[in-house]
């Protein structure tokens, strides 16, 4: 077994003892050094958002003091939610290695395919409600914020 990925894996496992949240763990490399860990945290922490890969990304950029992880590969331990996705491409990391399928997951009561067909099928128009109504409201007065950001000269874009 690959070694980081192997360290994911007992990430996963600790899990299934530990009760913090769902089996699932990660770990960052850059240049053959893991520069961050994490494991899933939904449940200890209350907080949705603390799946394995994110909890890495959080870790790698606390360990290296940047919110920029190019040049570095996450090894998880199921392919990546939607969320877990666009923050490892937000993070400039560039090659995800993953265990378990998005469909093992699915078969062990994780709803990703859910949001995966949500996000397929979205539209400025989107018609399903049934897993999240979205309506654009008062744009006219937030579009300003951006264009006031157009004419920042010391602005940072990731």
């Amino acid at each position: 077994m690959n070694k980081y990925m192997k360290i994911a894996k007992d990430l996963a496992d600790d899990n299934l003892k530990t009760n913090v949240g769902g089996p699932f763990g990660a770990c960052i490399v850059k240049d053959g050094k893991i520069i961050g860990k994490g494991s899933n945290y939904v449940l200890e922490k209350k907080d949705p958002t603390a799946h394995a890969e994110i909890m890495a990304i959080r870790d790698a950029c606390k360990n290296i003091g940047s919110y920029d992880l190019s040049g570095c590969e996450i090894y998880t331990s199921c392919y990546p939610c939607p969320m877990c996705l666009s923050a490892i491409i937000w993070a400039n990391i560039k090659k995800v290695y993953y265990g378990n399928t998005k469909e093992d997951a699915a078969k062990i009561g994780f709803r990703d395919d859910d949001i995966y067909t949500f996000i397929s099928n979205l539209t400025d128009n989107n018609d399903d409600n049934s897993i999240l109504c979205l309506e654009c409201l008062d744009r006219e007065e937030t579009i300003e914020t951006f264009n006031d950001y157009i004419k920042k000269n010391d602005k940072t874009i990731y």
